[in-house]
């Protein structure tokens, strides 16, 4: 049976925002959240980029059952590994059962941030595949040394490990990463574009039936042209094809794209307005891809009347 879950988008919500809407998520009936980890929003107008791992901590103490999953994590650059893995066990202790570990290969908006070189796609997937090396030898607990290609440890321990360690599910949007998924990780994550061939290339590596998660990003509203503009807005980010949303290093460089896309485009891929249908229909089609997991990141400020909408509109039609 498919999961719908929640967004938890941290460039749009401060953390007490962040916290509130997993609690309210929780409510509605939400089967499970995930959670951007960002440097920086995509555009200023988005305002918000709080410490992922803070906001974890908050979230653990206001929600009982919701599992929560990184969407995603980048291990690679601007955080060590080794600090990710100790971050991640120490939100697993936190939320016992229900923690998952997302990770990404990251972009040039976030990782740069420190005066490194953003290496081409290749090379991230590489250091991707070593990050989680890391993070599992850390795991297994004890004083661990590494020596790789591009990381190091000496004398590392992480002391605070769960009794249940968590999953390691990766993100995917070509080939190469895919394949990888399938090898090192417990699952597969898709932002949203080339889903359904690189799902396919995941469970061909052997990924087997392993989860698969998948984010559709929708605009409610209470028209469809109010949508639309909302979307255009906030998040013009989809309208961008290729490798731009890796490639840009500021904020200022999505807006000025922003300016070469228009309502209209960020609509062919964002649902908006307050149709249940064609929400319904938006799932139903990842359904089709073949995920088991699809979450819903609802763009804009009315969270509220999103989960209200869902909760009666929506979510009853998959037996949430």
């Amino acid at each position: 049976m498919v999961e719908i879950g929640y967004k938890l988008a941290c460039e749009e919500h401060g953390p007490l925002e962040l916290v509130c809407n997993a609690r309210q998520a929780e409510d509605a009936g939400f089967a499970f959240a995930m959670i951007s980890d960002h440097y920086h929003p995509w555009t200023s107008r988005q305002g918000q980029s709080p410490f992922v791992w803070g906001v974890i901590g908050g979230i653990s103490q206001v929600t009982a059952a919701l599992p929560l999953v990184t969407g995603v994590t980048c291990p690679t650059v601007r955080i060590h590994p080794g600090i990710i893995a100790q971050a991640a066990a120490t939100a697993a202790m936190m939320m016992p059962g229900r923690f998952a570990l997302g990770l990404g290969s990251g972009e040039n908006l976030n990782e740069h941030v420190f005066g490194d070189r953003w290496p081409p796609a290749p090379a991230r997937i590489e250091m991707l595949e070593e990050a989680v090396e890391v993070i599992r030898l850390l795991w297994k607990g004890g004083m661990q040394d590494y020596y790789g290609a591009f990381y190091t440890l000496e004398n590392a321990q992480v002391f605070s490990l769960p009794d249940e360690l968590p999953p390691i599910y990766i993100a995917s949007e070509g080939p190469i990463s895919a394949s990888m998924a399938a090898r090192v990780g417990d699952g597969f994550i898709n932002p949203g574009s080339n889903a359904e061939e690189n799902l396919i290339i995941f469970r061909d590596s052997g990924g087997g039936d392993k989860p698969a998660y998948i984010e559709n990003s929708v605009c409610w509203a209470q028209t469809e042209e109010e949508g639309q503009r909302t979307a255009y807005e906030q998040w013009p980010i989809p309208a961008n094809t290729g490798e731009l949303n890796r490639l840009l290093p500021t904020p200022t460089h999505y807006e000025q794209a922003a300016k070469m896309v228009t309502p209209e485009d960020v609509a062919k891929h964002v649902v908006c307005g307050p149709d249940p249908e064609a929400h319904i229909r938006k799932i139903e089609e990842s359904i089709g891809k073949g995920f088991d997991h699809v979450c819903i990141h609802q763009i804009g400020q009315q969270q509220r009347e999103f989960m209200e909408f869902y909760t009666k509109e929506v979510l009853p039609h998959f037996g949430e």
